[in-house]
């Protein structure tokens, strides 16, 4: 089995690939100032670049798992994302947390197919 580890940062790597998948670390948005669906669509760009870099892409996401701090805002976030993928939504999570640091209202973790 062979790992392909792409995009390091100081602390991890972006994405990892392995047996045809690509997992895609947490991302936040460059903007953590801007409101739920501004850092929603931030993000997913964010991803999109990390998959082109690793060979694939957006349209191959098969789950996703996302961390909010405030589910009074899902809708917004909601909104962003079917518009983002369309009709062809991956399997997703939405978790509720306290705080992610820096002021971030979503962080998003992706898994895709090579």
């Amino acid at each position: 089995m062979t790992i392909t580890r792409q995009i390091r940062t100081p602390i991890m790597h972006r994405a990892v690939e392995v047996n045809g998948l690509v997992f895609v670390g947490g991302t936040i948005a460059d903007d953590t100032s801007v409101a739920m669906g501004a850092q929603t669509e931030n993000i997913l760009s964010k991803i999109a670049g990390y998959l082109k870099e690793a060979g694939t892409d957006a349209s191959r996401i098969v789950s996703a798992t996302i961390f909010v701090t405030d589910l009074s805002h899902k809708k917004e976030m909601d909104a962003a994302w079917t518009r983002f993928f369309g009709d062809d939504l991956p399997a997703r999570a939405t978790v509720g947390v306290a705080d992610l640091g820096g002021g971030a209202l979503i962080e998003v973790v992706v898994t895709a197919a090579k």
